[in-house]
């Protein structure tokens, strides 16, 4: 049975944010040696500590303030200066609680509320429209932790593997 396409949407966010994305951040963070949380290769470049404090302070705001209509608590500016602090377990817990908190948000969605509107950010936009951004915001920022987990330790995080046929086969390999 095809389920209707806002359904189809919402379903589809949730997915990528907690089984898909999540999953590779902590491969990553598991992968990365503990000098390397806060290691950046210039001033104009984010360490992971700081994209796991960026992607939580996003999702916070976009999500569950925005779409939940929940109290904005975000001090971007705070999570692209911090150098240390925060050890990986505590980041990926504040990250994690964060995804429960939006994906209750989310789950809570009926189709009609796509279309409502929301000002987040000083930027009037659909709940449609804030959680593409989350969604496609989640993912460049992985993809810049899975390029710095690959440069810091020259590994391949084994995301998927390729069938003799030249198909992909999706899931974890065991090491």
């Amino acid at each position: 049975m095809t389920r209707p396409i806002p359904t189809a949407f919402i379903g589809q966010s949730r997915k990528h944010l907690l089984r898909d994305y999540w999953p590779k951040i902590c491969r990553c963070i598991e992968t990365l040696e503990d000098g390397d949380l806060w290691w950046r290769p210039n001033a104009a470049s984010n360490s992971p500590g700081n994209l796991l404090l960026h992607l939580a302070g996003n999702v916070r705001q976009w999500i569950i303030a925005g779409v939940g209509q929940g109290p904005d608590i975000r001090q971007r500016r705070t999570e692209f200066e911090a150098q240390s602090g925060l050890q990986s377990h505590q980041l990926l817990g504040r990250l994690h609680e964060t995804l429960m908190e939006a994906d209750a948000v989310l789950a809570a969605l009926s189709p009609a509320d796509l279309m409502a509107p929301r000002t987040i950010q000083g930027i009037e936009v659909t709940v449609l429209e804030a959680v593409y951004h989350v969604v496609e915001h989640f993912s460049t920022h992985v993809g810049q932790l899975i390029y710095i987990t690959k440069l810091r330790t020259g590994r391949d995080l084994r995301f998927y593997a390729m069938n003799a046929d030249g198909t992909v086969r999706r899931g974890w390999l065991s090491e």
